[in-house]
Order: structure tokens, then sequence, then C-alpha cells
């Protein structure tokens, strides 16, 4: 299933900035490691904001919500999911 998933990051102004950095770096390894697996299959940021709308394909939405709360920055992300079905003027 395939699902457009709009997330905004609101980082605590008091984390510390190394670990601010370890999030950011470990999220953008699992993210890089989901988008060679086929899972996150589109990544674009929001221009201007610290947000970005991805589409991911996954089993269920049982499975999205598993490797959603498996990002590094989960705890503090504002998401917004919509499931997505094919339109039938698609020529895919």
């Amino acid at each position: 299933m395939l699902y457009m998933v709009e997330m905004t990051v609101e980082l605590p102004s008091d984390l510390a900035p190394e670990r601010s950095k370890e999030l950011i770096a470990a999220e953008r390894g699992y993210a890089q490691e989901l988008q060679r697996q086929g899972t996150w299959r589109h990544l674009w940021r929001v221009t201007g904001r610290y947000a970005n709308v991805s589409i991911f394909d996954v089993e269920n939405h049982d499975a999205l919500h598993d490797t959603l709360t498996r990002l590094p920055l989960w705890p503090y992300l504002k998401i917004s999911v919509t499931p997505l079905s094919k339109h039938p003027s698609s020529i895919d």
C-alpha cells in the first residue's frame, strides 16, 4: 500500500546540540536504508520548513505505524498520513 506521509520536525529548544546532531544523523541513516529497501519511495523537503512529504510503500497500516515509530526523530515529529489509491486516469 502507498501512503503520503507529511512530517514536521519540532525539536525542543532545550535539546542538547550534541543529542540533536546524533538524532539527525541516525534519522538520515535509517531513512536512506528504507529508501534502498524500497519502503521509503520518495522523499521531498518542504521549502522553508523543517518538514518533508514522503511516499511510503508498505504492506498495511500497522507496517507503516511500525516503520514510523522506529524513526529516531519520532518523539519530535508531527505526522499526517494519507492512504493513496491508484487514480483511474493514471497511465502507470
